[in-house]
């Protein structure tokens, strides 16, 4: 093979690196290429600075939007912390409140068992059921200040699962699976059951 012949396989070579490093580069717009020859120098230099110009003003709202995102997310952090300590601060309130409300009903309490301590001290020939009464409606005058209700169902009143604790069924003349006799009174505070009311239920067999 003669060099003339194979002159073409290395341009065909010089070539294909040629077009290799092209691939890395981005080929010009054909219309910019043209509209750029077309103009004259002191167009395309005010063009230029105009882009420069824009690009910096660009590059400035950019960093004055991070920082103000920055500010943002700052402000976002520091509203977490104070509402973590609001929240905090009311949680303590509460039991502090608490506190002093179930202080305050141990105090009308303890007089009440101040009263029966004494009532018990009396001398043995002294009849001590007045001390007693008096004592049990000072007990039931704090129960009141409580909103605390007594559940006292009559005889004949229909059994509720939710007030009522059901001791035995027994013989009797109220109907079939209501109420027939009290044992024990329960008590309710705000229409939350304290303590249900234990009662007998009658079977309806008229015994």
């Amino acid at each position: 093979m003669s060099e003339k012949d194979a002159a073409p396989d290395g341009e065909a070579a010089a070539d294909t690196d040629g077009a290799a490093e092209d691939d890395t580069q981005v080929e010009p717009d054909a219309d910019l290429v043209e509209r750029v020859e077309e103009s004259d120098p002191e167009t395309i230099a005010r063009e230029i600075a105009s882009l420069r110009s824009a690009r910096h003003d660009a590059e400035d709202a950019a960093t004055e939007y991070e920082e103000r995102v920055e500010d943002l997310e700052e402000q976002l952090k520091r509203k977490q912390a104070e509402f973590q300590n609001f929240k905090k601060r009311m949680e303590r309130k509460q039991e502090e409140q608490k506190a002093r409300a179930t202080e305050e009903l141990v105090e009308r309490l303890l007089d009440v068992r101040n009263n029966l301590v004494r009532a018990l001290e009396q001398d043995e020939d002294t009849d001590i059921r007045s001390g007693v009464r008096t004592t049990l409606d000072q007990f039931d005058r704090v129960l009141d200040a409580e909103n605390v209700v007594a559940i006292e169902p009559e005889p004949g009143e229909e059994v509720d699962p939710q007030r009522h604790e059901v001791l035995m069924r027994v013989g009797s003349n109220q109907p079939e699976g209501t109420v027939d006799e009290l044992h024990r009174p329960g008590y309710e505070m705000a229409e939350k059951v304290l303590q249900a009311a234990q009662v007998t239920v009658s079977d309806g067999s008229g015994e």
